[in-house]
Formats: structure tokens, C-alpha cells, sequence
């Protein structure tokens, strides 16, 4: 199995096992998914009132702080007017300025919760928009202030107003980066459930959805007990939900694909947790998304959003390949154009986004690690010449580099028609390179080639590349100059 590791010699002189090779592999690839482990940093999200940009227009910024107090102050007095009081105050509130003087007025946050939980329609309205501009706040000890309100928060959740219940689970998402004893109060207040229960009521709403999706990944990414918090989730429907929207059909919407592909990258990322969403469908369902957007993929056309969903969903497939066992990765992978997806990713986003091009190419590297059929595929749809001539860039081309060696290890005959398909000029080149692991990869593929198939040897002889490995041999040391040597070898005796 050529995974993420080095490939090995099948025969080497150094009589190193078979066991330990594999062994060395498994830990490089450990090593390599820790770093491709990357998380979508938190941030924090703002929803605005369009309906009220005109009062901010009209607003005199230098004086907000000066309002909010006057404006509270007035809240306090019953009246009719509190309702437009209470608009009003919202607006000021998207002064950051104005949110420690707001909380720093007694009984400030304790008004906000009353008109929350009143029974004035607009009012409620009003004061949750209150509640999510300070949940949005720069500092800290404002967000904080907020956390009186998240039992009514999450009660509100299985409200029937989409908007509210939008602002809710923003408000809520908001909160979580505030601390982790902050995420164990909601989780002890039942957010998991609240969020599962939320997103199966709204459904058929994107931007529920969405906001459900916000949420979730607010609540997963965890400094401090991650593990416990993947559990509770894995453990509800929460992660069955994710992979329903995930789903091409007509409601699709990139912008909730988008933050339900997060959540489910981060549950995914985890090893331990593979077989249970492989069991829920994940990683087919990944992969069919993959392929139904290959077309738009294929075009190279800009369009919003699309990068941050294929990202999170190569992730995914990666990931969730590594946890699958090879005998049963065609029940979750039946869809061998895959292959052709990714590598019009690598092509397509070489680039313009290298590092979503480096995501394709780990993926192919996983897929055709794994299985056999992957390897044909990716020759039956003559797919390698378009990835043996991409310009150089070291981490596209050692990886495609390993899927090379993939095809030759797990299918020998192929190794004449690789030859054939331009792989030993390609050959040549690497190993001109001064990269130290292109120029070992490149001598392994050549190994395996030469010895499963003598003609490639005469071949590559004729291609003028046995200076190269005579230059390799002068110039190196150790492992690298043992390896050339033993190439040399096994070329045709005083060839030139």
C-alpha cells in the first residue's frame, strides 16, 4: 500500500520487511493528516437589518454612547414608544463602542431578557437584535454579559419564525468562542439536541440552515474538550442532518452545503469517529456531491462560494477513505468519476488556489492507496498525461508522484503503458530536481517500473536518463546514493 509515506523498494539489499515499511508509512501518513488537519478558523458572524439602515444613516456615531444611555434610560419608562425605543437602541448597538456602556447600566441585560421573553411580538424582535449585536462584540466581558439569555435562546429554537430562530442560532454561534466553560453551560442547557430538533423543523429554510450549520461548527471547534463534545454529537441526529445537506437535488444551496461540509470535516477529521459516519453515508454522499459539481468545476468560471464547499468536502473524502477498509471502500466509493473530479481540481485550481489543488491531489492519493480500481480509472479515462506535465510545484507533484507509484505498485500491467503515456521523460526531470523526496519518489517509481517490466528499462536508458542516476550516485549520500546505485544496476550492463 503506497499511502503517505515514502515508497519502498520491493526488493531492497538493506532486507528491510515488508512490515517495516508499512510501519514507516503509517506514521509519515499520521504525520501528514495532522497537518492537512486544518480547522476553519472561528469567527464570529454579524446579521443586519436592512429595514433599519436608515436610522443608522441618520445617527451621529459620536454621540452613540450618549443614546444608548438616554435610550435605555427611556426604555425603562412603559409607553407605546418603547417599541421604537427599543429599534432605535438596537441600531446603536452596532457601535462597538457603545457595548461596555450599555452593559455597565444596572439592570441593563435584564430589561433586554424581559422584552425577549414578552409578549409583544415586535419587542422580542427587537431585543434579540439587541442580544446578537453585543453577542458580535470585540470585547469579551460584553459577549459574556449575554449568557443570562441562552436558556430562552434555545427555547426559542423550536419557534415557527425563521427570522427569529436565525438570529438565535447567530447569537448562540457568536457566544461559543467565548470560552469553553461557556460552550459546557449550553451544552448542559441542551444545544445539541436544540440545534437537532431546530434544523429537522426548518429544513426546507437555507438560512436556518445555514445558521444551524454556523452554530454547530462554533460549538465543535474546542480547545478543551473536543473529544466529549464530537461524542454528543455524533451520538444525536445532528450528523445525519449535516449529510442530507449535502445532497444535490433542487433546494440545494451552496451557502448552508457550505457550513454543514465544515461541521462534518471536523467530526470527520477524527479517525476514531470514521465508521460511524461512514456508517450514516458520509463519505457517498461526499462523493456525490463532488461528482455533481465536476461540471461547474470543469469550467473554471468564478463562482461564489464554491472553493469553501469543495475544501471542506476533499477533506472528507480523505479523511473518511483513511478510515475505511479497502474491501469495503467500493460500497462507499461506487462512483469511479471521482477520479476525473480531482483531477480537474488539481488542474483547474493549480493556479489560482494551489492549496485546494494540494487537497485534490491528497485525496487521489488516498483513493488509488486504498483500491485498485481507482488505479485503472485513473488510466482508463487517460487521465495521467494531463498530471505528469502540470508546472512544478513541489506538493502537487510529489503527490501525484505517489499516486504514480499507487497505479505501478497495484497494477503491473500498466507499468508499459505509463511508459508509453510519458512517464520517463517526466522521469528524467525529477530527477534533475534538487528536491530531496521528489528525486527518492522518482527513483522508487522508476525501481518498480524497471522491475516489473525489463523493456521500460531499455526504454529509459534510450530517453538518456542513466547520466542522471550516475550524477545522483556522484553527488549524494546515504539512502539516496544507495538507491541510484542499486538502479544502475539494473539497467542494461554498460548501456550508455
Amino acid at each position: 500500500m503506497w499511502r503517505l509515506g515514502k515508497v519502498g523498494h520491493k526488493a531492497s539489499r538493506q532486507g528491510t520487511s515488508t512490515h517495516e515499511i508499512r510501519s514507516k508509512w503509517r506514521e509519515q501518513e499520521k504525520e501528514l493528516r495532522q497537518a492537512w488537519r486544518e480547522r476553519k478558523l472561528v469567527s464570529k458572524r454579524l446579521i443586519l437589518n436592512d429595514e433599519d439602515e436608515h436610522l443608522e444613516e441618520i445617527m451621529d456615531r459620536e454621540s452613540t454612547e450618549k443614546d444608548v444611555v438616554a435610550l435605555f434610560q427611556n426604555l425603562l419608562q412603559r409607553g407605546p414608544e418603547r417599541e421604537a425605543y427599543l429599534k432605535e437602541l438596537a441600531v446603536a448597538l452596532r457601535n462597538p463602542s457603545a457595548h461596555p456602556t450599555f452593559i455597565g447600566q444596572v439592570n441593563s441585560m435584564h430589561a433586554v431578557i424581559g422584552f425577549l421573553t414578552g409578549a409583544n411580538a415586535t419587542c422580542r424582535m427587537e431585543a434579540i437584535r439587541c442580544l446578537h449585536e453585543l453577542s458580535h462584540s470585540p470585547h469579551p466581558n460584553v459577549a459574556l454579559a449575554c449568557l443570562p439569555a441562552s436558556p430562552y435562546l434555545l427555547t426559542f429554537l423550536s419557534g415557527q419564525s425563521a427570522k427569529f430562530t436565525e438570529l438565535c442560532l447567530y447569537t448562540l454561534g457568536n457566544l461559543c468562542p467565548e470560552g469553553d466553560h461557556v460552550k459546557e453551560k449550553l451544552l448542559a442547557q441542551g444545544l445539541v439536541p436544540a440545534l437537532a430538533h431546530c434544523i429537522e423543523n426548518h429544513r426546507h429554510n437555507h438560512l436556518v440552515v445555514e445558521a444551524v450549520g454556523f452554530a454547530l461548527f462554533q460549538l465543535l471547534y474546542a480547545n478543551d474538550g473536543a473529544e466529549k463534545i464530537t461524542k454528543m454529537v455524533l451520538a444525536s441526529s445532528l450528523p445525519l442532518m449535516v449529510i442530507s445537506v449535502l445532497t444535490p437535488n433542487r433546494r440545494f444551496a451552496v451557502a448552508p452545503a457550505i457550513e454543514c461540509a465544515w461541521c462534518l470535516h471536523y467530526l470527520a477529521s477524527s479517525v476514531e469517529h470514521g465508521g460511524a459516519l461512514l456508517a450514516h453515508g458520509a463519505l457517498s454522499q461526499c462523493v456525490a456531491l463532488l461528482v455533481a459539481l465536476g461540471g461547474v468545476i470543469a469550467k473554471g468560471k468564478k463562482h461564489e462560494g464554491l472553493e469553501l464547499l469543495i475544501c471542506p468536502l476533499l477533506r472528507c473524502v480523505g479523511n473518511l477513505v483513511s478510515s475505511c477498509s479497502t474491501e469495503n471502500l467500493s460500497a462507499h466509493v461506487a462512483d469511479v468519476r471521482i477520479v476525473v473530479v480531482l483531477s480537474t481540481i488539481v488542474k483547474v485550481y493549480l493556479q489560482t488556489q494551489p492549496a485546494l489543488a494540494k487537497e485534490g491531489a491528497w485525496v487521489l492519493n488516498n483513493l488509488t492507496a486504498h483500491s485498485s480500481t481507482f488505479c485503472s480509472a485513473l488510466m482508463t479515462h487517460n487521465l495521467i498525461p494531463g498530471l505528469i506535465i502540470l508546472p512544478f510545484s513541489q506538493d502537487i507533484n510529489t503527490m501525484i508522484m505517489r499516486v504514480i507509484a499507487n497505479i505501478v505498485h497495484n497494477k503491473k500491467e500498466f507499468c508499459v503503458q505509463l511508459a508509453h503515456l510519458g512517464l520517463l521523460p517526466a522521469l528524467c526531470a525529477t530527477l534533475r530536481m534538487g528536491h530531496h523526496e521528489m528525486v527518492t519518489l522518482s527513483m522508487d517509481v522508476l525501481f518498480m517500473l524497471i522491475t516489473s517490466a525489463p523493456q521500460v528499462a531499455e526504454a529509459f536508458v534510450r530517453q538518456g536518463g542513466r547520466p542522471h542516476l550516475e550524477a545522483i550516485q556522484c553527488s549524494s549520500e546515504g539512502e539516496v546514493r544507495q538507491k541510484a546505485t542499486h538502479l544502475l544496476e539494473h539497467l542494461l550492463p554498460g548501456s550508455a
